[in-house]
């Protein structure tokens, strides 16, 4: 339970930040490429940067937090009163937009709810547009007083802890609770909810951050994934990582390696050498990058280096992949038949989900009335488009391409799928999102035999 709740904060605070990720992109390119020490310095197009660290993306952040609490309405008085947190301290307020956003929206939803039923015709769309406006006012003006300055000494304190972390080369030490935290499905919330806002702070001062290249970085999980390819004693899991290499490496997908750490957890050794090797060198030669690299892709990596540091960020990935590879290799070598099988992982998650009971009776639904199926993941991005792909493919080869399979948050599953399928871990939440309708869990994203029983179910 608790560790549903921790994935249910991280994914709604991620859940501010993702939907505005290409903002940040455009940001980012704009940083690299324009500022003094960019590709091809340009002192007009440079003035962009701070307006949009200032002012943009923090008002994208509290309109999309505003909008995931109070609708449309909650999205427009989110914007409001975070301005005044903006301009009510000198720092850049990430943080602020994302307690302010969701707080207005909750204003104007209790407003809404205390007032249904209470207003006399006519006069409907007078009250919802001036109770945004003075609500909104009200929380600006609170924002500029007090949100802002309280947010600005929080912020404050944390810069000046992660100064001595830098500072004192001990920043590496975060890998210890990092990598163990993705393999939980908890690398979007640690990324976008954490690593994003305080990367912008140090990018207004410096240019460039580091915090980017903590979560992102490719090397860890490659280094496992090469060390199951070259010398894993099963053949399915041998034949299954050139292409999970692929995924992860270049289309920055790192969720499919996680099943690949969970088959032997002692691989979290590997996985956090790796990622402290790595922070260890980029903290000695200052590197970091202009922007969040979304998805984690060595592409996305590149792009957002700066001009003077794009051959450290390549070196930093080897000695990550190099490290992780070399802790992994003899754990991956020598568990062969010690552990079991990764076939035989998921038959047994499989039976442990199937013998565990819902508290609510899921619907049962005959093959042939099966029109949509949804595919979750923690985003909604990146997993789940790659598996609903594959799904697509398996219906399509079992004659089934009349079924639309479309991909989503588990927290946004759509009202009128028939299935669900989505990772074992996120079964809990998926649950809870869409009640009473058939969830398939699967445990590999790229190769799930879930897939073909699944086709097979469903085929004419």
């Amino acid at each position: 339970m608790n560790k549903q709740k921790i994935q249910s904060f991280g994914r709604f605070l991620s859940g501010m930040v993702m939907p505005n990720i290409g903002a940040f992109i455009a940001w980012g390119f704009i940083t690299a490429l324009f500022i003094a020490t960019g590709w091809f310095p340009n002192e007009k197009l440079a003035t962009l940067v701070g307006p949009m660290l200032t002012y943009l993306l923090p008002l994208l952040i509290a309109y999309e937090g505003g909008k995931m609490v109070g609708g449309q309405r909650g999205a427009v008085i989110g914007a409001i009163a975070t301005l005044g947190v903006i301009v009510g301290t000198e720092y850049t307020m990430f943080m602020g937009a994302m307690l302010m956003g969701p707080f207005a929206g909750w204003v104007i939803k209790r407003f809404d709810k205390a007032v249904d039923g209470k207003i006399k015709p006519g006069f409907e769309m007078l009250v919802n547009n001036f109770s945004v406006g003075i609500l909104g006012m009200l929380l600006a003006i609170l924002g500029y007083y007090v949100i802002g300055p309280f947010m600005g000494g929080v912020l404050s304190v944390l810069n000046a802890g992660v100064a001595f972390l830098v500072n004192h080369s001990i920043l590496p030490l975060v890998s210890i609770f990092v990598e163990p935290a993705k393999v939980l499905f908890l690398n979007n919330a640690i990324n976008h909810g954490i690593f994003t806002p305080l990367g912008a702070e140090q990018v207004a001062a410096t240019g460039k951050s580091i915090f980017y290249m903590i979560e992102t970085n490719p090397g860890p999980g490659l280094g496992v994934l090469l060390a199951y390819w070259f010398f894993s004693k099963d053949q399915a899991v041998k034949d299954s990582a050139p292409g999970a290499i692929i995924i992860h490496f270049f289309g920055g997908i790192h969720e499919i390696y996680f099943p690949y750490v969970l088959m032997h957890p002692s691989l979290l050794l590997a996985t956090i050498g790796g990622s402290m090797s790595a922070l260890l060198y980029y903290t000695i030669f200052d590197m970091g990058l202009a922007g969040p690299p979304s998805p984690g892709s060595i592409i996305a990596y590149l792009a957002m280096a700066p001009k003077n540091n794009i051959f450290g960020v390549i070196i930093g990935v080897a000695i990550a992949t190099a490290v992780s590879f070399a802790i992994a290799m003899p754990i991956v070598k020598h568990a062969g038949t010690s552990k079991m099988s990764l076939d035989e992982a998921k038959a047994d998650d499989a039976s442990r989900h199937a013998a565990s009971k819902s508290a609510v009776e899921v619907k049962p639904i005959a093959s042939a009335d099966v029109r949509k199926i949804d595919f979750a993941c923690d985003a909604g991005m990146g997993s789940s488009a790659m598996g609903a792909s594959v799904l697509k493919n398996k219906l399509k080869e079992a004659g089934r391409d009349d079924i639309k399979v479309v991909h989503s948050s588990v927290s946004e599953i759509p009202n009128d799928v028939q299935l669900i399928v989505c990772h074992q871990d996120l079964k809990e939440r998926a649950k809870k999102s869409a009640p009473g309708i058939r969830i398939v869990t699967i445990s590999n994203f790229m190769s799930a035999p879930e897939y073909d029983a699944l086709a097979n179910e469903l085929k004419k």
